[in-house]
C-alpha cells in the first residue's frame, strides 16, 4: 500500500505542481468513495458469476439454455456437452449457485432454464464480440 501511495503522491505532484499530504489524503478518500459507489461489496458475488462462466462446459450449457429460451431436460443438455453425468451435474450445480440457471424436478427428470442474469450476460457478450 505504501508503494501505491508513493506513486499516487508522485502523480498528484505532477498534476498539481506541488502535492501536499492532505492532497494525497483527499484523493485517497475520493478513490475509496468510488470503490464503495461502484459496488465494492458486490465484487465477490460478481466474480462467482464470472467464474461460473469461465469453463467451456458451463459456458456452453448457459449459452444453450439462453438460446433455447425454454426449459431443457438434463438428458438433452448431456447430449450437447461431452462430459460424464457427474461432470454435467457439477456444471449445472455451479451455474445454479451463481444464479445463472434454475432447476426444476419433474418426477425422475430434472429440467433447467436460463435466468434473466444469464440472458443478460450472454447478450452483452454477444454484442461485445460482434463489435470487434
Amino acid at each position: 500500500m505504501a508503494q501505491a501511495t508513493d506513486r499516487l503522491e508522485r502523480y498528484l505532484d505532477d498534476e498539481l505542481g506541488d502535492c501536499r499530504p492532505e492532497d494525497v489524503d483527499d484523493r485517497l478518500a475520493e478513490l475509496r468513495d468510488l470503490e464503495t459507489d461502484s459496488g465494492g461489496s458486490a465484487v465477490e458475488r460478481e466474480l462467482d458469476v464470472l467464474g461460473a462462466l469461465a469453463n467451456d462446459t458451463r459456458y456452453t450449457l448457459a449459452r444453450v439454455l439462453v438460446a433455447a429460451g425454454e426449459e431443457l431436460c438434463v438428458c438433452e443438455l448431456g447430449a450437447v456437452v461431452d462430459v460424464t453425468d457427474s461432470g454435467l451435474s457439477r456444471a449445472l450445480s455451479t451455474l445454479a449457485d451463481a444464479g445463472l440457471v434454475e432447476g426444476r424436478k419433474d418426477g425422475r427428470w430434472k429440467h433447467y432454464r436460463a435466468t434473466n442474469r444469464a440472458v443478460a450476460l450472454v447478450t452483452v457478450l454477444d454484442g461485445s464480440v460482434a463489435d470487434v
